[in-house]
This record gives C-alpha cells, structure tokens and sequence, in this order.
C-alpha cells in the first residue's frame, strides 16, 4: 500500500516537489488576534453609543481634534487608530444644575455639536440617518450622531421635542422628569414616546426605572436603547440591566450597548468581553453593542484608555470564539438597524398621525 501512495504522489508530480525550507528565525508569526481585530474592524467600524465629548470641550479655550487633542479621551487621529466610523455624542447635563436651565444648556451644547462638526470637515460628518451614517463612512468621515439628551430638556413640552429633532437630536433619555420616573411612565409620558417614534427619536433606557424601561418597550414601535448599560447579575451598577430586563429587550429588538467603564463593567479588557458574552448570551446577538463613554469623567478598563482601544477589545473576543458575523453585528451591524428601524417607523407614523399637541397639563393634571 506504501508503495502504491508513493507512486501516485510521484505520477502526479507531488513526489518530486522539494521541501520547504524553514523559516529563519526572524520570520514573523501568523497574524494574530490584533491583527484580525484591526482587519475586521476596516470592514465593520465601530459605532460608538456615547461620548461625553460635547461638554467636556466646553472647559477648553482651544482644541485641535483633526490633529489631534490630549485634553480630552476622543480626537480624529484616535478615532481612526480605532476604527471608530460613528459617534454618539451625547448631550446630557451635569448633576446640579437647575431644571429651568436644562433646555437652554441642552441648546448651548447642540450649538457647540454643529459647530465643532463644521470646524472639522476632514474628519467628522453630521448624520441624522442610517442612510447618512454609511454615506459619512465612504467619504472617510466619522458619522457624529446626536444624543442622547436628557428628557429635562424637553421641559414637559413635545413641541420642544419637534424643535431639537429638526436641529439633528437622534436619542433621549427617559430619566429624571416627572414622565418618566421610578412609577414609570405617565400618560404624558406615554404620549412623548408616541411622538418620538413618529419623529424618529429613540428611547434611551440607561438609569431609568424598571417600571419606566417595561412601559417603554410595551408602548414604542420603535427598537429602544439602553446607551451606557452592561449586565447587573455580573456587576450589581444601578445603570446595568438585570437578566429579564435584557431578555425583554432582545425581544423586543433593542440594543444594549455595554459602557467601558471601570465601574460598570470592570477594571480589564477581559471584564468587558466577560459582560458582553453575557448580554449575548441573554439578549442575543442582534441585541449587543458597543459603547465607549470616552469624556464622560468615568475610569476606564486597562488597555482602554481612549477610543483608539478598541481593536485590543475584538482581539479578545476573538480568542473567545467570536465569530465575524456576531462581532460584526456587535461593532457596527446591530446600531445600523436600530437606525433603520427608526427611520423606517417614522416615515410610516408620519404618513397617519399629526404632531402631538398633547400637553403634560391635561394628560397628568
């Protein structure tokens, strides 16, 4: 038999191939995790669910972010070496500061949104859609999305809702107001996310109650968000979501992006892939992302620093088993559809339903 092989492989010219030589001991290895990160990441960009970056300029009398800026965790330079091809940029209000500034301070930072945006052509791209996010990616610019806002600068109003969605709002967040509160939702508060789905505003569920968080995703026709949450039965944060809540929000077809945070999640890379592999075992893989919350004054994990870090993420999930579809689904498929879905529902909400004239006065009075 040996001599049989043997001559098969000789008449079909194998036999007579030489070996191989050996790699010097120079040569370099096969690519590794980080390499694959990098090399799935040019595919499937990261889109970032929350940067704190709007306020954090705020305290700088000048900023360079298309060069690059070390006053702060979020620059273009950065944003690229990570691959980051959509940011969330997140409008919400310093502890403290009184309710009747809310809407103005929500306007001075939107303001400061558009500008820094048309300050830095080369490198950032205002998005309103799905549709301008992709658009924004094959010019090389970094889709910027705006919100979340706190649901303190709709000020009890849904005409001021209207006014902050035709200035580029794309998500709020329903804590902290009288409509959205530790009973949950009210019927204001039912009718503001009525309203939101109409105009194409999703639902932030980070921090709020668990009354409000059920309502939501009962009343919404829209996918929700939950912007800065990762898994409370790993890390018991009040802003992490317990197992039911996440299987509901998977059924839901929301999306839970998991914050890299030292708080939230935990101290390493490792801590963060550990909260991730559980919000998709519970929640699903089409119902799991990513969220930086660079410039927000949280600590973040080691080896995640700033928003170049995410590459050394993947690269972890990768020794997990993670596979392209998931992680692509993960970085930047999951957010895209959510987007879609928005668009979509609000074009249809559009067609029969007027704006709202509802008020906070007649409905919870």
């Amino acid at each position: 038999m040996a001599d049989l092989q043997d001559e098969l492989h000789t008449s079909a010219g194998i036999g007579e191939l030489p070996l191989p030589e050996p790699l010097p001991a120079s040569a370099p290895d096969v690519a590794g995790p980080l390499d694959e990160a990098h090399a799935l990441l040019a595919a499937h960009p990261v889109a970032d669910g929350y940067s704190g970056l709007p306020w954090a300029l705020r305290h700088l009398p000048w900023y360079d972010l298309q060069l690059g800026e070390s006053a702060v965790d979020t620059d273009v330079p950065r944003l690229r070496e990570g691959h980051v091809g959509a940011l969330f940029w997140a409008l919400h209000l310093p502890e403290g500061l009184a309710a009747d500034r809310a809407v103005g301070a929500t306007l001075e930072q939107l303001d400061l949104v558009r500008s820094v945006i048309g300050a830095h052509p080369e490198g950032l791209r205002l998005a309103r859609t799905a549709g301008q996010v992709i658009d924004a990616r094959n010019c090389g610019r970094v889709a910027v999305l705006i919100g979340p806002a706190a649901a303190a600068a709709v000020d009890d109003s849904l005409a001021i809702l209207r006014v902050l969605h035709s200035l580029g709002l794309r998500v709020l967040t329903l804590t902290g107001t009288s409509w959205a509160s530790e009973a949950g939702l009210t019927r204001f508060g039912e009718e503001a996310v009525r309203e939101m789905n109409r105009l194409g505003v999703l639902a932030d569920l980070s921090g709020a109650s668990q009354a409000t968080a059920a309502r939501t995703l009962a009343v919404s026709r829209t996918p929700v968000l939950c912007t800065r949450s990762a898994a409370r039965a790993l890390r018991p944060h009040p802003a992490n979501l317990p197992d039911d809540l996440l299987a509901e929000l998977g059924a839901a077809g929301g999306l839970c992006m998991v914050p890299l945070t030292a708080e939230q999640t935990g101290p390493t890379v490792r801590d963060v892939a550990d909260h991730l592999d559980h919000v998709r075992e519970v929640a699903g893989a089409d119902s799991v992302g990513l969220s930086g919350t660079y410039d927000s004054g949280a600590a973040h994990p080691q080896d995640l620093p700033d928003a170049s870090g995410y590459p050394r993420l993947i690269a972890e999930l990768l020794r997990r088993g993670w596979s392209e579809t998931d992680l692509a689904l993960l970085t930047w498929g999951n957010v895209q559809r959510v987007l879609r879905t928005a668009d979509f529902m609000a074009r249809e909400a559009q067609q029969r339903r007027e704006p709202s004239t509802a008020r906070i006065a007649e409905l919870d009075g």
